[in-house]
C-alpha cells in the first residue's frame, strides 16, 4: 500500500503563519474554513489541520469530518514539521 502525503492547512492569522510554517502547507484561517469550503473540497486529501498548540485546529478538524472530509489533527505545527517532514 502507497503511504499518501497529507496536505497540510494550517488554520492559524496570517500573520502567525507568516512567522513560521510548514513548507508547503497552505493558511486557511479558522474563521475562513466555512467560506472557503469549495477550495478545500478541491485539496488532495487526507488533510492534516495544524495551528499553534492543536487547540484551533481540534476545531477545525471536528467541523471538517462532520462534513464527511478525510482529514486528521496533527497539533502544532512544529509537531507536523517534526512529523510529514519529506525524506
Amino acid at each position: 500500500m502507497e503511504n499518501k502525503k497529507p496536505t497540510i492547512i494550517d488554520v492559524r492569522t496570517p500573520m502567525e503563519f507568516i512567522g513560521g510554517h510548514v513548507a508547503g502547507s497552505i493558511n486557511i484561517p479558522l474563521q475562513e474554513l466555512q467560506q472557503r469550503l469549495q477550495e478545500i473540497n478541491l485539496l488532495e486529501q487526507p488533510l492534516v489541520l495544524c495551528c499553534a498548540s492543536g487547540a484551533r485546529s481540534a476545531q477545525a478538524t471536528g467541523y471538517l469530518k462532520s462534513l464527511g472530509i478525510d482529514c486528521s489533527n496533527g497539533g502544532s505545527w512544529i509537531d507536523v514539521n517534526y512529523n510529514y517532514q519529506t525524506v
